[in-house]
């Protein structure tokens, strides 16, 4: 069976260029096969059915007069899109394949069983279009698949169905949206080689995130069993980030984030009546372990750039491994299509006003916000009762849902995760869906007023009612340089992405108290001492965030990596300022377990905070765990950009204690080019600033406790809100005392506070007394840049007229 055989193709043969010949899932393997082999990417062998069977199949049981016949009916309004498919796939289904076809898949199958050594070779049977896997056109699940295919009788059949498939509603649609002309498509079925995950694991993998298009990792889902469970949306799979940049340094393991997911069932295989494949529930310990190990999440990290560099395209692959011989394959890749041809040059923002209650939350998918009426369907036999323009509220879609999907503005499942068919689709239709919710159909109603919220970072949430939001277009096509860096103040990890394309100089101040408090959420001593903890709702609970985990330090140090590195990735190679933890006693205290290890402070902005507390044997402990986070970032996931700030160090004595103490855990500065910046917020920091400067690379101007210890002004204080002023000439005076210092001792000096995002009055201060770096929120970059611009050039003209 050589290439020029007509009617079958194996995969070792075909190639992109073959597109037309074996529909582009078969040509994509085939390309893989050939030309990456070589490479050690391992795709499962198998061989096509041509364009050109289906073509014989049509001819010899006169199928297109019928298919054409039909469609016109259709397109008269004389029957609906429902029947036209139905009676057309009857019709396929009816007829058998020529005998010669017959002879030629008997032939090639007992061949493949020949080369795998096994007579009744188990198989995948795919569908393969002329018009899908294409880099402009990919609508998830137009056409079927056959799994765990045991035998040629099966095998048949299982090939007429998916040349049937392409006739499905959702097809039909989809070529008649995208203007396809019918005659002009036609079907492949590739048979591939099963590999046995139903043993192992399998998931999707993308070689960018979904959600913002950025470019510089791999995200991989994964689940036990067969992947179908993922795609369908019947579980919510394992997730991984993998930063691509540090992937081929022997020195690091770039694993930004691992995020286990429920995995509630799994798919596997079946025999008898009832089908090849069935759905059995997952053992305790299966949903309380990863999927994959890292250097198996390494491996397929490295295979999807390959791939990825292979196609010039960001890639949306499937993987799978196999059980029996503990092997990972890539068994399918097409272009990813939503964000690479996605604008660049502006971003449009959502931002909610209102905020009321939460009804129900889940993964985030899009970054937009919708107010409309639930729309509650509970199967695809109710999908005519869709009212267009609500929230499709369901347990999870497939691709017969598309049709509803299309009428609603947003969705919510009760299941899936970021790459079900639902957030696929989502993505498509480019509107914001809720995924993995457990409980939405229950706990939302029929015409109920919601917001669904996908702009918050990764938990997408759905409020009771309908919320005011704001929407702002952001241009950054045009936006000038400045000598003063413009940097930003970044809080959540899953926020962090939304902004990367925003040209910036890095970040300024990265808070990892969000983090903390959001992900952790335990006190860090509730987990160093964790049998010391007396109260018992507080153990329950950290049980339940540490499940996986036999030590619950180690969770804290993962966690906290995790999120730092998601930050600092975004903005890589630009430096990425980190804070150490600024929690008050009060604030320490609302986390899980925190009051048995917290003081009772009168004044906690005056109290146990900073750098007093890392010293202190109240916490030593809890900021080891902070310095252990802080080294992964950057000796084992590679993210060298980022540098290390200590905040609310009162006196030179602290200084010491605390870099000693950060030396004591191999954050020694200087070493391995890390820099450690200090918060100047107290006086002291700005009347010392010589001898700060002598122990520190840096300084990060904190305006709003500055101006509260310069005033004496509580800055939360209701009664002398008017008379806190960050603009005083007091403060003002402190600024410039620190600029001056600093420019003559060779240190840089940037400010992370609120003022300059809020006043450009005064940013134009700050610019004009040569501050090097201003870290704003990202929503005022665009303005202040602009801003700071525009005084920079009146600095230069009145230099240039005074020469």
């Amino acid at each position: 069976m050589s290439k020029r055989d007509r009617y079958i193709r194996w995969f070792d043969e075909i190639g992109k260029e073959d597109l037309p010949v074996v529909g582009g899932k078969n040509a994509s393997l085939g390309e893989m096969i050939s030309h990456l082999a070589a490479a050690k990417v391992k795709v499962p062998s198998g061989f096509a059915l041509t364009t050109d069977a289906y073509r014989m199949l049509l001819e010899k049981q006169g199928l297109e007069e019928f298919v054409f016949a039909e469609l016109d009916r259709y397109h008269r309004g004389r029957q609906d899109l429902i029947e036209t498919g139905r009676n057309i796939r009857l019709r396929f289904k009816a007829s058998a394949l020529p005998d010669e076809l017959t002879m030629r898949i008997f032939e090639a199958y007992q061949e493949l069983g020949r080369r795998h050594g096994r007579e009744h070779l188990s198989v995948a049977v795919r569908s393969s279009a002329t018009a899908e896997d294409l880099p402009t056109a990919s609508f998830a699940g137009q056409q079927e698949t056959y799994l765990n295919v045991t035998n040629a009788h099966d095998l048949l059949n299982a090939c007429l169905d998916c040349f049937a498939s392409l006739f499905t509603d959702r097809s039909i649609a989809y070529r008649e949206e995208r203007n396809f002309d019918h005659a002009k498509v036609a079907l492949s079925v590739g048979v591939q080689k099963m590999v046995r995950s139903d043993l192992a694991g399998s998931g999707v993998i993308f070689s960018l995130d979904t959600e913002t298009g950025f470019d510089q990792v791999v995200m991989i889902t994964a689940t036990w069993g067969l992947g179908e469970n993922i795609v369908q949306g019947t579980v919510n799979p394992d997730e991984y980030y993998v930063f691509k940049p540090p992937l081929n340094d022997h020195r690091y393991r770039p694993i930004l984030r691992k995020k286990l997911g429920e995995k509630e069932n799994k798919m596997v295989f079946a025999t008898g009546e009832k089908g090849h494949t069935r759905t059995i529930p997952t053992s305790a310990e299966e949903r309380n372990t990863p999927v994959l190990t890292d250097s198996e999440i390494l491996h397929l990290t490295r295979w999807t750039v390959l791939i990825e560099q292979h196609f010039k395209n960001p890639m949306d692959i499937e993987w799978a491994k196999d059980g029996e011989s503990g092997e990972l394959y890539i068994v399918q890749a097409r272009p990813e299509t939503v964000q690479s041809r996605r604008k660049r040059g502006s971003l449009k923002t959502y931002r909610l006003v209102g905020q009321g209650n939460i009804v129900v939350t889940g993964r985030s998918v899009g970054q937009s916000i919708v107010a409309a009426e639930v729309c509650k369907i509970r199967s695809p036999s109710e999908i005519g009762l869709f009212k267009e323009g609500s929230i499709l509220v369901t347990e999870m879609t497939d691709p017969d849902w598309v049709p509803s999907m299309k009428k609603a503005v947003g969705i919510v499942t009760d299941h899936g995760g970021r790459t079900c068919h639902a957030a696929i689709v989502s993505r498509e239709l480019g509107i914001p869906a809720v995924v993995g919710t457990s409980t939405a159909t229950e706990v939302l109603e029929d015409d109920q007023e919601v917001t669904l919220s996908c702009a918050e970072g990764d938990i997408g949430n759905v409020y009771e009612g309908k919320q005011e939001f704001e929407v702002e277009e952001v241009s950054y096509s045009d936006l000038p340089q400045t000598t003063t860096k413009i940097m930003m103040n970044i809080a959540s990890p899953d926020a962090a992405y939304r902004w990367w394309e925003l040209p910036n100089d890095g970040v300024g101040l990265a808070r990892i108290e969000f983090i903390i408090n959001d992900v952790v959420r335990a006190h860090p001593m509730a987990l160093v001492k964790y049998d010391q903890l007396q109260d018992r709702k507080a153990k329950a609970q950290i049980d339940k965030l540490t499940r996986g985990y036999s030590d619950r330090c180690h969770f804290f140090v993962d966690k906290l990596a995790e999120g730092v590195a998601m930050i600092a990735s975004a903005f890589y190679p630009n430096p990425v300022i980190v804070r150490m933890s600024d929690f008050k006693s009060n604030e320490y205290a609302n986390l899980i377990g925190g009051d048995q290890f917290e003081p009772k402070e009168e004044n906690p902005m005056l109290g146990f905070r900073g750098a007093s507390r890392y010293c202190d044997d109240r916490y030593r402990e809890g900021f080891a765990l902070e310095c252990k986070a802080m080294k992964r970032v950057r000796e084992e996931i590679g993210l060298t950009n980022v540098k290390l700030m200590v905040p609310f160090c009162r006196t030179i004595e602290e200084a010491d204690r605390v870099l000693q103490v950060m030396a004591e855990h191999g954050l020694v500065r200087g070493e391995e080019g890390l820099e450690i910046y200090v918060m100047a917020e107290i006086p002291s920091n700005v009347i010392l600033a010589d001898h700060f400067a002598d122990r520190f690379d840096g300084f990060s101007i904190g305006s709003n406790d500055l101006t509260q210890l310069t005033l004496g002004i509580d800055r939360d204080s209701g009664i002398l809100v008017e008379s806190f002023d960050e603009q005083n000439e007091s403060v003002k005076r402190m600024i410039r005392m620190l600029l001056k210092t600093a420019k003559e001792k060779g240190r840089k000096v940037g400010i992370c506070g609120q003022a300059p995002s809020d006043y450009p009055d005064f940013a134009e201060f700050l610019v004009r007394e040569g501050i090097d770096s201003l870290s704003l929120n990202p929503d005022s970059i665009v303005d202040v840049r602009r801003r700071v611009a525009s005084v920079e050039q009146e600095i230069a003209s009145g230099q240039k007229a005074g020469d």
